[in-house]
């Protein structure tokens, strides 16, 4: 069996044992840690998190708190130590790492605060790179990576490289790249950490814009209230356990 085939049927396995969720992400006892100078440090306990289909929710918490760690758990770039995490049902942390990334490509887009393009290539052709990796032709990926980008108002900028683009359209570009494939789920990292309040409001409203249009879920981790408030719901990680409140918070 082919290598990407025998990943596939590991992703299909692992819906099969999953009996009909009643939510399409769901973090179940997560438990994460690790070792330094011969101790073991816990960043998550017992995290349970349920979040439904095209629900945008916000994970605020302190620095070090453990959101990021979090976010590359339900993204299978690193694997709990206990628990499950599902997606759709898919049980990802029973799938090897080949099938992970597969599945990440297919259902996952992630948001960086730093953006993370790469400088080689255009705006375009980070936004293609995406479809490309998921078998779409050159000339398809292409036209489909024009049309988003106009769509988040950077289509004058797609055959500037990185280091020409300004901040807002730097994030722009990545939001494009996240939202190409039409993934289910949209993983973002302190998505305008690394802009100006104003900057960072136009991409926000341009991300939930573009969030409604297209039905994707949304885990967003940040640190600030005003950001989480165009979230659905709120949520906080307090000593790595997941708090679900209402009220004001003072990080």
């Amino acid at each position: 069996m082919h290598l990407q085939d025998k990943s596939r049927a590991q992703v299909h396995k692992s819906q099969d044992s999953v009996s009909e969720p009643t939510a399409f992400l769901r973090l179940s006892s997560v438990t994460h840690a690790y070792k330094e100078g011969g101790a073991r440090h816990i960043v998550l306990k017992d995290v349970d998190l349920d979040i439904r289909h095209g629900e945008k929710v916000a994970l605020l918490g302190r620095s070090g708190s453990g959101k990021s760690t979090l976010l590359n758990l339900v993204s299978g770039i690193d694997l709990p130590a206990s628990g499950t995490i599902t997606i759709d049902g898919h049980v990802i942390n029973q799938l090897d790492e080949t099938a992970r990334t597969l599945f990440r490509r297919q259902y996952v887009g992630f948001i960086y605060q730093f953006f993370n393009l790469i400088p080689s290539l255009t705006a375009l052709e980070n936004v293609a790179f995406t479809l490309e990796l998921n078998g779409m032709p050159g000339s398809e990926a292409r036209a489909a990576s024009r049309a988003m980008l106009e769509r988040l108002g950077v289509g004058g900028k797609a055959d500037s490289f990185p280091s020409r683009l300004s901040g807002g359209e730097q994030q722009r570009t990545a939001i494009a790249r996240a939202l190409v494939h039409s993934p289910a789920l949209v993983l973002a990292d302190e998505p305008t950490g690394n802009l100006d309040a104003r900057t960072g409001e136009e991409v926000l409203g341009v991300l939930d814009a573009v969030l409604a249009e297209s039905g994707s879920g949304l885990l967003m981790v940040t640190h600030s209230l005003a950001v989480a408030r165009m979230a659905d719901r709120i949520v906080t990680l307090e000593d790595g356990v997941i708090v679900e409140r209402a009220g004001d918070f003072a990080w």
